[in-house]
């Protein structure tokens, strides 16, 4: 992109006409974050909002691949089995960060091309202008890993239509743009051979940018393309995961027999059945809460008690480390997850507690 090297930093602020650009910059890692990269922006924020020249904020990733491919979880590994706090400390910087985007009073616009993915997921689908593009594949594939869907996840999730967040909290299957958009994780799709033009057109916006000026400028190179392939088969998705435990959703899979039905049970039991069960408590909690804050401070609580289990190892190890996509699940069934198994994850952690300004 223009006003960018190829190299550098892990990521790059600067302004940029009437913008304050904000890149991800690790492109051989499809931009995964780092914790230094989460200050790094909260420090970028903190410039842009007090800087009379810059009237939006602009997130985009280095690289042809996406976004962003989540969080740095090879360190959060190393982290886990060293016996660290680095779980602590990032989760904790990073929701606030969550909740900090998504009320910036500057408009905050995401370009979400290409993989879109766990904590990329945090940095953008909280912003108030979220593009998309025929590329995109946004996906929240945490159970797969022992943990969750978290940044906020669990907010967006419980407010897509009918149960198709619950769908792809547990599933981590891939929203396509249109997808996104039908959930409420993004906006507008703009085909990715227009993202530069439409760049420059924000940045010429200028100080007096708005976010009336902004839907126009983003609306101009939108495509207005609607048909979301989850959309066709919601009623089927409503009917299976309407349920409150996941025996039930099993259980709707298996009467219903179709290949779809199928599929989307091989997708489940290659999940943590721990991840699964306290995922579908978190869902079904954020559906009553009233603030994305209160699902992030429940989050926290959660990603602490994940941080701390045998499953987030076992799934990075499979999934990263390894590479054997066989994990060890402990307990390896969802019958087997009992109450008193998933109820460090919704305890109170006292002083740790997650406060927000």
């Amino acid at each position: 992109m223009k006003g960018f090297s190829d190299d550098g930093p892990d990521l790059i602020s600067r302004r940029e006409g009437g913008a304050g650009v904000i890149r991800l910059n690790r492109p051989k890692a499809i931009n995964a974050v780092t914790l230094e990269m989460f200050r790094g922006i909260d420090r970028a924020l903190d410039e842009f909002e007090s800087d009379p020249a810059v009237g939006l904020i602009l997130l985009e990733g280095a690289g042809e691949r996406g976004l962003c491919a989540g969080g740095d979880i090879r360190t959060l590994w190393d982290s886990a089995n060293e016996g660290s706090n680095l779980g602590r400390i990032l989760w904790r910087e990073e929701y606030l960060l969550n909740a900090r985007i998504a009320k910036l009073a500057k408009p905050y616009v995401a370009f979400m091309d290409g993989i879109v993915m766990g904590g990329g997921v945090g940095l953008s689908a909280h912003g108030a202008h979220r593009v998309v593009t025929e590329r995109t594949r946004l996906s929240m594939p945490e159970v797969g890993l022992g943990f969750f869907p978290d940044v906020g996840g669990t907010w967006l999730l419980s407010h897509a239509p009918g149960e198709t967040g619950t769908y792809f909290g547990l599933t981590g299957q891939p929203m396509t743009g249109p997808d996104a958009i039908y959930a409420g994780f993004a906006d507008a799709v703009v085909p990715s051979r227009k993202l530069a033009a439409l760049r420059e057109a924000l940045l010429d916006l200028g100080a007096s940018a708005d976010s009336a000026r902004v839907r126009a400028a983003i609306a101009g190179f939108a495509t207005g393309e609607a048909t979301s392939p989850v959309a066709a088969i919601r009623p089927r998705i409503d009917a299976w995961f309407a349920h409150g435990r996941m025996d039930d959703i099993v259980a709707a899979l298996h009467r219903d027999g179709s290949e779809l039905a199928r599929s989307t049970l091989k997708a489940l039991n290659e999940k943590s059945p721990r991840g699964l069960v306290v995922t579908l408590k978190l869902l079904r909690l954020a559906r009553a809460s009233a603030t994305l804050e209160e699902c992030l401070a429940r989050e926290y609580r959660a990603a602490l008690a994940v941080f701390a289990s045998d499953d987030f190892r076992e799934g990075i190890r499979a999934a990263v480390i390894d590479k054997d996509r066989e994990p060890k699940w402990s307990p390896p069934r969802i019958e087997e997850v009992t109450p008193e198994m998933i109820a460090p994850y919704f305890a109170s952690i006292g002083a740790d507690e997650l406060v927000f300004d």
